[in-house]
């Protein structure tokens, strides 16, 4: 999901990201539907929230954070 499809969402849960990185933006959207916000923090590939819909970018994302 590019960034402007991010802030679109963000926007529908009431989200006011302007300033918000795309980490922070998801996290806080992560929130908002009731999940952790726990976005890009999975290590080695392991994480719990199978519902979640952010799952796959996550993994991408972590890989980034923890390199």
């Amino acid at each position: 999901m590019n960034m402007q499809e991010i802030q679109g969402l963000a926007m529908a849960y009431g989200i006011r990201g302007a300033r918000m990185n795309k980490t922070e933006l998801i996290r806080a959207i992560q929130v908002a539907e009731g999940n952790f916000n726990c976005f890009g923090s999975a290590e080695d590939g392991q994480c719990d929230q199978t519902e979640c819909s952010w799952r796959e970018d996550c993994f991408s994302a972590s890989k980034k954070l923890h390199s």
